[in-house]
């Protein structure tokens, strides 16, 4: 039975400055990882009308489009401003960061300081609450942007818009203001949005606090210490200790989220927001190799969906304990995707198919290509050493 090369000694590409490339560990050549990345993000941001999700307006704005919502997010604009500063597209991350900036910037309000999750391809909001994963993917990619290209004026001062946006996040609702911050303050755990008190594990993302501790204001640094080391236990107790899955959306011990349905809707299963738990995982490992648990959690993983689970109930909706549940993944090709990222802390046989099946497994089209080709693009890049610290 094969195994996939142990990665024990594996030190994490923050202190070695090396970047994994499965790609090329699984044999493909380094010349057609690198045409394919190019074709992914031509096709994302300037592909037909079936396949692209990036909108240019006007001469020095953009969005994308959650093209199966018919909305603009939080969540695509910095996903698409991550995508831009890893590939070394400015002018796309400049139109990106100033339309996030002028219509979904909230300038009064209980939100103050946040950015409203989801406007109209227009600019009108449709609400004016906040959603934590936007957030700390536009922070974390306005500091990459700082780094990579140098800070500009007003609004692209990167760094100083990044280190606002996180004293914000954490400091709302302090003294006299009203609101409420993002982070619970005692435990240190991302809210599913700031009003409530329980999270959605795929909003922990460790290994983008690790850098926020360094690169922040002085004041906020110890707290994101604390919340990386929060956020990975949280994510032992979040994911189930057999099958490595985890609920859309959790109480603050784990568990998956049961309550006020007719709010929010059944997200108590391994379903959509879920996929992105175990991708980050895999991306944690790779920069910081913080945890030998990743590993193991990633192996599980795979192991249900390559050992556990029949071919044909592979792009099923399961509760966490794996247990198969009516219906069919809205999302399916995320979940290919996501699953592949794993194995970057993966160990066993699994990792290296699971790579080279993604690797050839087409982009999707149609109404409903945004989440799957935003995590998808992630995915691509992670694997090929490209998903980068700058």
């Amino acid at each position: 039975m094969e195994k996939k090369r142990e990665s024990s000694q594996w030190k994490g590409a923050f202190n070695t400055g090396v970047y994994r490339n499965m790609f090329a560990e699984v044999g493909f050549v380094e010349e057609e990882i690198e045409q394919r990345k190019q074709e992914i993000f031509q096709t994302l941001f300037y592909g037909d009308e079936e396949e692209r999700i990036y909108f240019p307006v006007g001469s020095d704005m953009g969005y994308i489009e959650d093209t199966g919502n018919y909305d603009v997010r939080t969540e695509g604009m910095s996903y698409g401003m991550m995508m831009c500063v890893q590939m070394d597209r400015k002018e796309e991350f400049d139109r990106l960061w100033k339309w996030a900036r002028t219509y979904m910037y909230m300038e009064e309000g209980e939100n103050k300081g946040y950015f409203a999750w989801s406007c109209k391809t227009d600019g009108t909001k449709n609400a004016f609450g906040a959603a934590p994963d936007g957030e700390e993917f536009f922070a974390m990619s306005l500091f990459f942007a700082s780094h990579r290209w140098g800070d500009g004026e007003g609004i692209f001062q990167y760094a100083k818009e990044a280190k606002e946006l996180l004293h914000t996040c954490i400091h709302k609702g302090e003294g006299q203001e009203t609101g409420r911050a993002m982070w619970d303050k005692n435990n240190k755990l991302i809210r599913f949005v700031a009003e409530v008190d329980f999270s959605d594990p795929s909003y922990h993302l460790p290994h983008f606090y690790e850098l926020f501790a360094r690169w922040t204001y002085k004041e906020d640094a110890v707290f994101f210490q604390e919340a990386a080391k929060a956020s990975r236990e949280y994510l032992k107790k979040a994911c189930h200790p057999e099958t490595g899955l985890c609920a859309e959306y959790a109480e603050f011990d784990g568990t998956p989220y049961r309550q006020e349905l007719e709010r929010w809707g059944r997200h108590d299963w391994y379903y959509s927001d879920a996929y992105r738990t175990i991708a980050n995982i895999g991306l944690d490992y790779s920069w910081f190799a913080a945890d030998v648990w990743e590993q193991e959690i990633a192996d599980k993983l795979q192991a249900f969906f390559c050992d556990t689970l029949a071919q044909e109930y592979r792009d099923g909706i399961y509760a966490i304990d794996g247990t198969i549940l009516e219906g069919k993944a809205l999302h399916p090709l995320a979940m290919i995707a996501t699953n592949a990222q794993a194995s970057l802390a993966a160990t066993d046989k699994n990792a290296y198919k699971l790579v080279k099946d993604f690797f050839k497994t087409p982009l999707r089209k149609g109404n409903r290509r945004y989440y799957d080709n935003c995590l998808y693009f992630f995915a691509f890049l992670a694997l090929s050493g490209n998903y980068r610290i700058y």
